[in-house]
Order: C-alpha cells, then sequence, then structure tokens
C-alpha cells in the first residue's frame, strides 16, 4: 500500500495515538508513532513525515520540545503541539498550538487543514 502522506505521533499515552493512527491511517495517511519525545526526532530524522503532532505537555519544557531546528532538517516540519502551556493558537512559525483538553474531530480537521495547505490540496471533511 502508498501513502500519499505521513504524519509523526509522540505522546506518551497510548489511547492518543491509537485514536489518531486509525482515524488518519483510514483516510490513507502514513502513521509513524513514539512514546518519547526522543525517540519521535529520531523517526523524524529517519523518515521524514509531512507533519508532527506532539504533546509537549508530557514532556515538561514546551520550548525543548518545540525546537525542530536542531531535530528535523531546517525546521521544515509543520508541527502540532498539544498542551495548556501555550494559549496561541499559532505562531507564524508553522507550528501550531492546540490547548488540552482537545476533541479529537477538531484535532484531526487541523491535521488535515494543515496537510492540505501545505500540499496546495483542499482539505477533506471530518466525520
Amino acid at each position: 500500500m502508498s501513502f500519499a502522506r505521513s504524519v509523526l505521533i509522540v505522546d506518551r499515552l497510548s489511547e492518543t495515538r491509537e485514536v489518531l493512527r486509525t482515524v488518519l491511517e483510514r483516510r490513507g495517511l502514513r502513521i509513524f508513532e513514539a512514546a518519547e519525545q526522543e525517540e519521535g526526532w529520531k523517526i523524524a530524522r529517519e523518515h521524514h513525515p509531512d507533519l508532527i503532532v506532539m504533546d509537549v505537555e508530557e514532556y515538561g519544557s514546551p520550548r525543548d520540545a518545540a525546537a525542530p531546528e536542531t531535530n528535523v532538517p531546517a525546521g521544515r516540519v509543520p508541527l502540532v503541539l498539544l498542551g495548556s502551556a501555550r494559549k496561541r493558537e499559532t505562531d507564524g512559525s508553522g507550528k501550531v498550538y492546540v490547548s488540552k483538553p482537545f476533541q479529537y474531530v477538531d484535532l484531526i480537521r487541523r491535521i488535515e487543514a494543515m496537510l492540505a495547505g501545505f500540499a496546495g490540496e483542499s482539505p477533506k471533511t471530518t466525520r
């Protein structure tokens, strides 16, 4: 099976990874997963996902978790950062902050919109 796009999910909660994986795979996306941040960055360097979803609240400092410049090539991978540490939705750097608690439907829509925007496509409708 060939996948057009890929998403890396980095979250210590297996439930979050499972829900996102299940929904996004059904939409034809290839999913990579990591429970730990260090493992996630290793996967990102190896597989070059089109988007990374990372729970920064679980890893202490959101500043450290959100430093793709040192972890993935040129910091060009869009990031969806989950947590309550940041209140703003976006900072103009390709990073989107999603506050906890979040609704999965809204998060999936955000991921699809970012992937579509990155590719110049229209996002699919999430149900």
